[in-house]
């Protein structure tokens, strides 16, 4: 079929009408509605663990007519119940969380509004805060029998790569003695150790580095005869079996040496003594160290100590001497491996038995791993060795100390490469001195002293940024000496051996936290003084990131509910953390005591709130916040206050009516006085009154004192009789 265009223009204008029609025409093409948005009352809401519900306002903007219904939902967060009030044609909604189940710690949550046709978004910070509550009553399954007696203390190694640390730095003593630590720990090795590989001996190392701490103010420190000479040692430098009698006489002429008058004459005829004018006698000694990895068996060793404490006991020393047992390296099964001989068997005497723990033995292990160490190895570990001690009737009582102590115990060997790890180079593990043992230090000393050890040591005084409280070349402090500073001072106690040391502890009260079992992240240890403080310790351990190794912790939001305890007129917070100054230490600020208290760690670290019903139980002799490398705080431990006492005389005791009686009252150990019964308002602390009453019968007059020491009320009678 054949069509033929009769006009050019009929094709045009049916091309522009197929267009037009393609495109619409001339209708109007709708346009895109104008979306919806929303603001929250707040960008981070604080939601309390213990099912505290929390809000935040939801505020919808519309474009203008629209008046379509807004719902609202939320992103779920495991744990978490969100009740939304959707604001429908209205302007505003509210989303209300409740904790059910969730971990402590920051949770983004999204919140969505929806129109119908636009929606719009906005982020909200969650922080889940731990609710930590503490009790008027003691915690008598917790420490030694409801007290904390855990007294801190540091450590020295003199060899020769250590005893010039005094000589070359001047401010070490004054740093040291602040400390206030007790049986300071020597332990001397190498060219520390006294006698030689030809059997001649030379005190000099080990005399550089005991006179300075025993001048330090600690007179009464353990000195560990770590290591036999080497003369009795095989070619792993492990004391050989056959010369247990040659050590016994070596430690017996050390006791000689410090802390008689007339020492020792040794095999080549050179006397050997400290003072013969004036010795400073060793009390605590330390037989052996770590045996159980330097090639003694249990049985080598029972024979060892029992050889050698009597041999000691019996060179003549001008005071009692007391000796600390074991010094086990803990790890895996070796007190269940070591012990029960040792227990079973010692005839000699034991005053204390020594354990070591590091968390770890390779700087690669992460943060978790470390943490979990504490109550997953060293609290069943102490708890296991007070079962052993306490199966033997003459050992039950004997402490346990942690004579050593710290993050990691590698160090570095031969060529560079890890003691610990042969295969890697060795790498210093700054968790020791870093926010992390801020962390880490607090949560062992709460655990193990709750489990009943009576001292903890630190591994050492003088190193390195790994182990050390003050760095051994330039004797500047570490965050790690301000932890231990601090720990010493909320939670004092003083071992009865400890010379001129007056404190028998803290009682630990109940507490708990909201958190539950396998996933706590914060440390809560609670104490009362003897003069009626109390002392709270919150501790932020939660690791931020799983693969973390010395990372920043992640932080902690805790509400402390201390209602329980009644009214406290000030307080003090003191924080350590990676805001911590080394060299100066923290500063405390003060806080107004309220029922509930509300403590914040932007991660790894420890925060101490301390209630003062008056002054300070533990007071240096400056200011916390003054306190700086040139002008060290001594420690000062006072007894604990008397309770005000009341003399109360009404004289004459009967009257007749219409004749007047005089009371008189005294108080010892009161600040204040008040009046009741018969006697109102404020009283001084020694006064009287003139007591004339209008009708018979018994009348009595009561006063209350208070002071530091608590409060005490007595009262007089008057009999009025009509005669």
């Amino acid at each position: 079929m054949r069509i033929i265009l009769r006009s050019p223009g009929w094709w045009v204008a049916l091309s522009l009408s197929l267009l037009l029609a393609s495109c619409g025409g001339d209708s109007t093409t709708p346009s895109q509605p104008v979306p919806i948005s929303i603001s929250l009352s707040a960008n981070s809401l604080t939601v309390l663990q213990d099912g505290t519900p929390a809000s935040v306002t939801v505020t919808v903007v519309r474009p203008s007519g629209n008046a379509n219904a807004v719902t609202l939902s939320v992103t779920a967060v495991l744990g978490l119940a969100a009740q939304i009030a959707s604001p429908g044609a209205g302007a505003t909604g509210q989303v209300t969380f409740t904790v059910q189940s969730a971990t402590a710690g920051p949770h983004t949550v999204t919140i969505q509004a929806t129109d119908g046709t636009t929606s719009a978004t906005a982020s909200l910070l969650l922080d889940v805060a731990v609710v930590a509550t503490v009790k008027a009553a003691t915690n008598t399954d917790a420490g030694f029998h409801g007290t904390l007696r855990n007294f801190m203390s540091t450590s020295f190694q003199p060899a020769d790569w250590d005893y010039q640390f005094f000589e070359n730095n001047s401010g070490a003593p004054a740093a040291l003695s602040a400390l206030g630590s007790q049986h300071i720990r020597l332990q001397p090795v190498s060219g520390g150790t006294p006698q030689k590989a030809d059997q001649s001996w030379d005190f000099t190392m080990l005399d550089a580095i005991l006179d300075p701490v025993i001048a330090s103010g600690d007179k009464s420190p353990e000195l560990q005869l770590a290591v036999a000479p080497a003369w009795m040692t095989d070619a792993s430098g492990h004391l050989m079996p056959a010369h247990i009698n040659d050590f016994a006489n070596y430690a017996a002429n050390v006791v000689k040496y410090y802390n008689t008058t007339t020492g020792f004459t040794d095999s080549l005829g050179v006397t050997h003594v400290h003072s013969a004018a004036n010795p400073t006698p060793i009390t605590w000694w330390g037989i052996f160290n770590e045996p159980n990895i330097n090639g003694l068996e249990p049985a080598d060793y029972l024979n060892l100590y029992n050889s050698v404490v009597p041999a000691m006991l019996s060179a003549g020393s001008v005071v009692p001497i007391k000796f600390v047992a074991v010094e086990l390296s803990d790890w895996g099964n070796e007190p269940q491996r070591y012990l029960p001989t040792f227990v079973n068997g010692v005839t000699a005497q034991v005053d204390a038995l020594g354990t070591h723990y590091y968390s770890s033995c390779n700087q690669s292990d992460l943060d978790s791993t470390v943490f979990a160490s504490i109550p997953g190895v060293f609290v069943p570990h102490v708890q296991y060795i007070y079962q052993q001690l306490q199966s033997v009737p003459k050992l039950d009582g004997v402490p346990v100390w942690v004579t050593e102590n710290n993050v990691n115990a590698d160090w570095q060997g031969a060529n560079g490469y890890s003691e610990c790890n042969p295969s890697q180079l060795f790498v210093l593990d700054h968790r020791g001195t870093s926010a992390f043992f801020a962390a880490w230090r607090p949560y062992l000393f709460s655990q193990l002293g709750q489990a009943g050890i009576e001292g903890l040591y630190h591994w050492d005084f003088d190193a390195d940024a790994q182990y050390s409280e003050v760095d051994y070349t330039s004797g500047s402090t570490y965050l790690s000496y301000w932890v231990d500073y601090y720990l010493t001072r909320y939670f004092p106690f003083c071992d009865p051996g400890a010379p001129g040391c007056i404190g028998s502890g803290s009682t630990i009260l109940q507490s708990s936290t909201t958190e539950q079992s396998g996933t706590q992240s914060v440390e809560l240890l609670a104490t009362k003084n003897p003069d009626a403080s109390v002392v709270v310790m919150v501790s932020d351990h939660a690791v931020n990131a799983a693969s973390d190794d010395n990372g920043p912790g992640q932080a902690r939001t805790v509400v402390v509910d201390v209602s329980a305890l009644g009214p406290f007129p000030s307080g003090k917070q003191m924080t350590l953390d990676a805001n911590t100054d080394p060299i100066a230490g923290p500063a405390a600020t003060n806080f107004s005591p309220a029922s509930q208290m509300t403590v914040r760690l932007g991660g790894y670290g420890t925060a101490f709130l301390t209630f003062d019903p008056a002054a300070a139980h533990v007071r240096p002799a400056v200011a916390l916040a003054e306190v700086t490398s040139a002008q060290w705080a001594p420690l000062v431990f006072e007894a604990a206050p008397d309770q005000p006492a009341i003399s109360m005389t009404v004289a004459p005791a009967t009257i007749a009516l219409g004749e007047s009686a005089r009371i008189a009252w005294a108080a010892t150990n009161a600040d204040s006085c008040t009046g009741s019964d018969n006697l109102t308002g404020t009283q001084p602390v020694k006064g009287s009154m003139t007591f004339t009453p209008m009708l018979p019968g018994s009348y009595t007059a009561t006063v209350t004192c208070s002071g530091r020491g608590g409060t005490t009320t007595e009262s007089a009678a008057v009999e009025v009789k009509v005669l």
